[in-house]
């Protein structure tokens, strides 16, 4: 059994290191990582690195390594490689699920302003705070470019293309941990904090150290998964349901 993980998360390693081990015998793992770390983590098994080119790219991919089975994966905010995977399952006729690490919930005391898109984020920052510590990854900084405030940015690669004329890039890559998010607070002067709901446990210290601070949080919320496809929260239900749920749709 072949089964396609599309990854780059610390769940799709997690997931390819359990079925590559416990499962080799019987199912073989292809990892598909989109490229855009210089110096990704790899998971076990067989990888691939690059991009598909779109629906026909993946589903062409798919037909010709002969997978049984897909599991996006993938960043929550992936949303292109998301909708592209619904639609290349369904046209080739292979089973999907969406592994998604449950969103972030806030604690008492937390001021967050929750809002749709990185334009909306960029907008709710009047009147919040003037040096901002912002986490949500080096694309898509071109909807701060227009902002006046201070921004420290923190990524694993360094950015490009227009930002913030007056920013400060932090080259890291997680886990954070509490200690640390606190002293960066505090070195800075941050006094509001921009992130996505990724949900990841590696990064929630910051929210942590935010609210330590009383400083606001302006969270954006992740898109949907797309209509009709399953969803595991864990690591345990994805590889449940590699042994179960695939091998029963082929045989309806």
């Amino acid at each position: 059994m072949h089964v396609l993980i599309l990854g780059g998360t610390s769940e799709a390693r997690a997931l390819a290191e359990r079925l590559h081990g416990s499962c080799a015998a019987t199912v073989r793992v292809t990892s598909s990582l989109a490229g855009r770390v210089a110096a990704p983590r790899l998971p076990a098994g067989e990888v691939r690195i690059g991009g598909f080119g779109g629906v026909e790219g993946l589903v062409e991919w798919v037909r010709a390594h002969a997978v049984d089975a897909v599991i996006d994966a993938t960043h929550p905010f992936a949303e292109t490689i998301s909708f592209n995977a619904a639609r290349a399952a369904a046209t080739a006729h292979v089973p999907l699920l969406a592994l998604r690490r449950p969103g972030w919930v806030p604690a008492a005391g937390e001021d967050w302003h929750q809002v749709a898109s990185l334009t909306e984020a960029a907008r709710a920052l009047d009147g919040l705070g003037d040096r901002v510590f912002l986490t949500t990854g080096r694309m898509g900084l071109a909807a701060f470019a227009d902002c006046p405030q201070w921004f420290l940015v923190r990524s694993v690669d360094a950015p490009d293309g227009p930002m913030p004329a007056r920013t400060e890039v932090l080259l890291d890559r997680g886990p954070f941990a509490l200690a640390g998010e606190r002293e960066l607070i505090a070195r800075h002067r941050i006094d509001v904090l921009v992130t996505k709901d990724s949900g990841a446990a590696a990064t929630a210290p910051k929210l942590a150290a935010a609210r330590e601070a009383n400083i606001p949080v302006v969270i954006v919320r992740r898109p949907p998964v797309p209509e009709g496809v399953p969803v595991a929260t864990t690591v345990e239900e994805a590889a449940a349901w590699v042994t179960t749920a695939p091998r029963q749709l082929r045989t309806t």
